[in-house]
């Protein structure tokens, strides 16, 4: 213990006298990998753009996180991340790369602060590998490009972490407060999620905190009951907002915060009961065969041309649900089928699991000889801080009905926790140590290097096989090589050592760079060589982003010359939202998966927003024409096809259901209302997003004069593929 806490001194005088240069490249990779192009992705994930363009525009709409100008309806998530995104469009501009730039720097921010916590216990070589592993965990910077919420819950977690660790190391009271008040701040970034390190605070306080346990309790207690005040300030404050004051609360059945947040947002996460509408959420086995037999249905009248188009589309949606490899069989939006083993899963195991065979030896090591009853060190007991956060998550993703693919971040801090001070305590057991300890090292990278063998195998069409050879003979050849010069003292033991860390570090570092080299996806953001259709399996063909479109469907108004091109799903007219497919911000959707969108269009910014590609600019010149002092230029089912227009205009588009199309928010009573105000008179109407609207839907047809299609219809042989598919206009004039 002297020992170490004179090393831990010694390292804090030293870097008061200069910067670690070792660190100087590790957060230049870090900047690369979460800033490099981010300005090609012009609007980013549409449907939270939209909502910074409307928070721009009034307080109103900047405290409530209203998705339109009107303030019809809010987005799905709490407002804290999008009120951070919005102060920085004020200041740069309304950009893509503005909205973008709070997440990359809170990727970087994560990396050093994961460093600071590492280096301080298990010194500084534990805090640059930590940082570096932060770095190159592949679904880090995949979503640190993007304006999704997670980058910046896990930087601000973090940041929580350093104020927890502080106020053991200072037995001051106030840092408690100040680090379980984050995570506060933290749920009303993402509600819920921000609870799962509960647990880790909770037990290394209570371990780590030498007072007596009358104050143990007596504090926690305090600082549970600030945490859980400013979770729900801003929920009580809406909620206790009279409902025609403020926006509806997106995706929400009651137009309730606290509903949102501990149902849909919360328990419904892990029962996979994520339907806005109450129902459970379908199998793509069975939402693929409903949009086969909407298709059917829907093209039964149609030309042999129309036919060949819908069974493109279906072959389409078929393909992006399955997994590298080929079969649907891993789950829905890839993300693997519950079970203990369902982290090394495709479509999980290459966003997070890279290292984590080396993570588990480095558990073993770093609490052999541990006694139940202590005393603990400094080291044994912040390493189980690291896996009281690592283990509930992991068991959390291991059996939750539904989450995405990038929501894996929160496991990214304490798998680089565990691979940086793990490195250094395995590697000390290989020299000193001949019992069983010292083998820890070669295990580890024997069995990591086996894994990532297996990560990359359904890859071998994209990659090629040297990368997968090579990491697999040199993972063995090496293992072996430290296994035969155990305790060997020279300087080429050390040399080995650190080729192994580079072999197990390469192809991580590798998929990091997959949203640079391949292009991303705004929207469901992963890792790898399909990086760009954010769902797994093979990677896309398309060499122009702007084919992609929004979800790869097609905008109000455009009707392609090419009907093949439009590869979309469809489906069934009126049917609730229960099977439909999830989009990010985690509603329920009936829209298709992303198409692709390649950086291979190097010359053109990148639309993986589908701003431009989903504005029919016939259609927005008809409406803005005879607008005659209407509030919404339109009305339509959802927010994919109101995001594009509210993005290019800055003017209300009122989403009649929401992000799905399924929220409660109108009745036929409010509508009639609004029309007779004179606040909306144009309706734009598809196959998509009916829901729990269908009712509305219903009388606005029979309510209604048809626009002929050739005043708004583009159609253009050009035309891009965005949000809605064809639809139709319809115009309501009540007296």
């Amino acid at each position: 213990m002297k020992h170490m806490n004179s090393e831990v001194k010694e390292e804090r005088t030293s870097n008061k006298k200069r910067i670690d240069l070792f660190l100087v490249p590790i957060v230049l990779i870090a900047a690369f990998l979460n800033l490099f192009k981010i300005w090609t992705d012009e609007y980013a994930n549409a449907y939270y753009t939209a909502a910074v363009k409307s928070m721009l525009q009034s307080f109103h709409n900047f405290f409530y996180a209203s998705f339109d100008p009107g303030g019809y309806v809010t987005i799905d998530k709490p407002p804290v991340v999008f009120w951070i995104q919005t102060i920085s469009a004020k200041i740069f501009g309304f950009h893509g790369w503005s909205v973008i730039l709070p997440q990359a720097l809170a990727g970087i921010g994560s990396v050093l602060l994961l460093y600071v916590l590492i280096k301080r216990t298990f010194g500084v070589w534990a805090g640059r590998f930590a940082a570096l592993a932060m770095a190159l965990t592949p679904i880090v910077p995949a979503v640190s490009r993007t304006n999704n919420i997670d980058s910046m819950l896990v930087f601000t977690l973090l940041l929580a972490t350093w104020m927890l660790f502080r106020a053991v190391r200072t037995v001051k009271f106030g840092w408690v407060l100040a680090a379980f008040a984050m995570i506060g701040v933290a749920f009303n970034m993402k509600m819920l999620q921000a609870y799962m390190v509960l647990p880790a605070f909770y037990v290394f306080y209570v371990v780590a905190t030498k007072i007596t346990w009358k104050k143990k309790i007596a504090f926690l207690t305090t600082a549970t009951a600030l945490m859980l005040a400013v979770s729900v300030s801003w929920a009580v404050v809406v909620d206790s907002t009279s409902a025609d004051k403020r926006p509806y609360m997106g995706s929400s059945q009651t137009n309730s915060v606290l509903e949102l947040a501990f149902g849909y947002n919360g328990i419904n996460r892990l029962t996979g009961n994520t339907s806005v509408t109450g129902s459970s959420h379908k199998q793509p086995a069975q939402t693929e065969q409903q949009t086969a037999s909407s298709e059917t249905k829907q093209n039964s009248n149609s030309s042999a041309d129309s036919s060949q188009s819908s069974n493109q589309r279906k072959s389409s949606f078929s393909q992006k649900m399955q997994a590298p490899g080929g079969g649907n069989q891993n789950g829905m939006f890839n993300t693997g089928n519950p079970g203990p083993f369902r982290l090394f899963q495709k479509g999980l195991s290459d966003q997070i699991s890279w290292l984590l065979p080396f993570v588990i030896f480095s558990i073993v090591g770093l609490f052999a000889g541990v006694k139940f009853k202590g005393p603990y060190t400094a080291k044994q007991k912040e390493s189980l801080f690291w896996l009281a956060w690592l283990l509930p998550v992991a068991v959390f993703f291991s059996i939750a009905g539904f989450f995405h693919q990038y929501y894996l971040i929160m496991l990214a801090p304490p798998i680089a926790a565990f691979a940086g001070a793990g490195a250094v305590a395995l590697w000390s057991m290989y020299k000193q140590h001949n019992d069983w300890k010292s083998w820890l090292l070669p295990g580890g990278i024997l069995t990591t290097a086996a894994l990532q063998v297996y990560i990359m195998s359904p890859y071998v069409s994209s990659i090629g096989v040297a990368p997968i050879a090579g990491v697999g003979a040199l993972g063995v050849i090496l293992a072996l090589v430290l296994a035969i010069r155990k305790q060997s003292k020279n300087s080429l033991t050390n040399y080995l050592g650190a080729a192994a860390m580079v072999v197990l570090l390469a192809m991580p570092a590798y998929w990091a760079m997959t949203p640079i080299i391949y292009g991303g996806n705004s929207m469901l953001p992963s890792a790898g060589p399909d990086s760009s259709s954010g769902m797994g399996g093979p990677p896309s063909t398309a060499t122009n982003s702007k084919q992609s479109g929004f979800n790869g469907m097609q905008p109000p108004g455009s009707s392609s010359g090419n009907s093949s091109s439009n590869n979309q799903m469809q489906p069934p007219s009126g049917s609730s939202n229960s099977g439909q497919m999830q989009m990010p911000g985690g509603s329920s959707n009936n829209s298709q998966m992303p198409n692709s969108f390649s950086s291979k269009s190097s010359s053109s910014k990148r639309k993986s927003g589908g701003m431009n590609a989903e504005v029919n600019q016939k259609l927005l010149n008809y409406l803005t024409k005879n607008n005659t002092g209407e509030k919404y230029l339109f009305a339509t089912t959802d927010s994919t096809s109101a995001a594009p227009y509210i993005i290019k205009t800055g003017k209300p588009v009122m989403a009649m259901g929401g992000f799905s199309g399924s929220d409660p928010i109108l009745t036929v009573s409010k509508l009639k209302a609004m029309i007779k105000k004179g606040e909306v008179k144009y309706f734009y109407l598809s196959g998509m997003g009916k829901g729990g609207q269908s009712d509305v839907i219903t009388w606005i047809k029979e309510n209604s004069k048809e626009i002929p299609s050739s005043k708004w219809q583009s159609t253009s042989s050009s035309a891009q593929q965005g949000p809605s598919g064809n639809g139709t206009l319809y115009e309501i004039t009540l007296k």
